[in-house]
C-alpha cells in the first residue's frame, strides 16, 4: 500500500519558480511509475501469506525490513534532522496512523482480491477533501464537492450493498483509507519539518515498535521461503516509497501525482497471476470514477494554490 498514494498533496514548488527541465518531468514520472510497480508486489506477498500468519506478524516484517533500508539512507542523508526529531509527537501520530492504516488493509486483503482492496483506498483523497473543508477551515469550491461526491459513488458501485456482492473486508479496505487519509493531512503539517525521507524513518520505526509490543503474543516462526518472503515485501516497500519521494524532488506534485493511480493496473496484473482475481465490470466502473474524480481532486488543488481560492 502506497502511504500518500491518491492524496492531493501541496505542491512544493513555489508560484514564482521557473519549471523544472523536461529531463527532469519525465525521471520524475518514470521513478513514479517505477514506485507503483513496486508497491502491489509488497501487498501481494502481504496476501500470500494472510493465511498462515496474523496481521501483526506481516505488518512488524513489512516496516522492519523497511527500516533497515530506510533509516540508514535517511541518517546519511539528513543525519543532523533525524537525531532532532522536530515535532515528534505528530511524526509518532503520522506513524500509527499509517500502522492502522497498514494492518486494516493487509486483514482485508484476507478475503478481498487485490485490486478491490486497492481501489477502496483510493476513498483517501475524498475523505482528506471533504475534512480539510469540514473541519481545518480550507475553502473548497462546488467542483471540488462535486468531485468528492462523484467519488463516493464510485465506491458504491464497487460496494453494490444490497446486491449480495458486498464483502466484509470492503469494510476494512475503507477503514484502511481513512487512516491514510489521516496520514496524508499530517504530512501536510509535517511538510517544513523535516525532509520526506526523515519522516519516512520515522514512520517506518513507529511501525516495528508498534507491533513489536504484541509480537510475543502472536509469533509464529516462518519457514525458510516465508522469511524470503517477508524480506522481500519490506525490501520491495522501502524501495517503492524511496523511489516515490525522489520522484517528487524531481517534478511538481501536480505532475507527479496523476500517475500514482498506476498503480493499480499493476495490483489488477498480479491479482491476476498470483490469485487468479481479475474485477468485474461494475468494479472497473467504480474504479474509473474513484480514479477521474481523485485525479480531478488532484488538479483543482494545484488549481487553487495557484490562484489562491478553492
Amino acid at each position: 500500500m502506497t502511504e500518500p498514494t491518491a492524496v492531493p498533496v501541496t505542491d512544493p514548488t513555489p508560484p514564482q519558480a521557473p519549471p523544472p527541465p523536461a529531463d527532469r518531468v519525465l525521471f520524475g514520472i518514470g521513478l513514479m511509475l517505477l514506485s507503483v510497480s513496486l508497491l502491489p508486489i509488497m501487498e501481494g506477498l502481504a496476501k500470500s501469506m494472510s493465511d498462515r500468519y496474523v496481521v501483526v506478524q506481516l505488518v512488524f516484517a513489512r516496516f522492519a525490513f523497511q527500516s533497515l533500508f530506510i533509516v540508514p539512507i535517511a541518517a546519511l542523508r539528513h543525519g543532523r534532522e533525524l537525531r532532532r526529531a522536530n515535532r515528534l509527537a505528530l511524526q509518532i501520530t503520522r506513524g500509527l496512523s499509517i500502522l492502522a492504516g497498514t494492518g486494516f488493509f493487509y486483514w482485508s486483503l484476507r478475503t478481498l482480491p487485490l485490486a478491490d482492496g486497492l481501489a477502496l483506498m483510493f476513498v483517501a483523497p475524498l475523505i482528506v477533501t471533504a475534512i480539510s473543508a469540514l473541519f481545518l477551515g480550507e475553502q473548497v469550491g462546488a467542483r471540488r464537492w462535486g468531485a468528492v461526491l462523484v467519488g463516493f459513488l464510485g465506491v458504491l458501485v464497487i460496494l453494490r450493498p444490497g446486491l449480495g456482492v458486498f464483502q466484509p473486508g470492503a469494510v476494512l479496505a475503507l477503514a484502511a483509507g481513512c487512516c491514510i487519509a489521516a496520514y496524508a493531512l499530517l504530512t501536510r503539517h509535517l511538510s517544513t519539518a523535516a525532509p520526506p525521507l526523515v519522516t519516512l524513518a520515522y514512520t517506518s520505526l513507529v511501525g516495528v515498535v508498534g507491533t513489536a509490543i504484541l509480537l510475543p503474543f502472536v509469533w509464529q516462526t516462518p519457514d525458510a521461503a516465508d522469511w524470503i518472503r517477508m524480506a522481500v515485501m519490506g525490501s520491495v516497500g522501502a524501495f517503492g516509497h524511496y523511489f516515490m519521494i525522489r520522484a517528487f524532488e524531481q517534478a511538481p506534485a501536480s505532475v507527479i501525482s496523476p500517475f500514482i493511480y498506476a498503480e493499480i493496473v499493476m495490483a489488477t496484473t498480479i491479482g491476476y497471476l498470483w490469485f487468479g482475481d481479475f474485477p468485474d465490470a461494475f468494479t472497473w466502473t467504480g474504479i474509473a470514477i474513484l480514479i477521474a474524480s481523485g485525479i480531478y481532486l488532484s488538479w483543482r488543488e494545484h488549481v487553487a494554490q495557484r490562484q489562491g481560492r478553492g
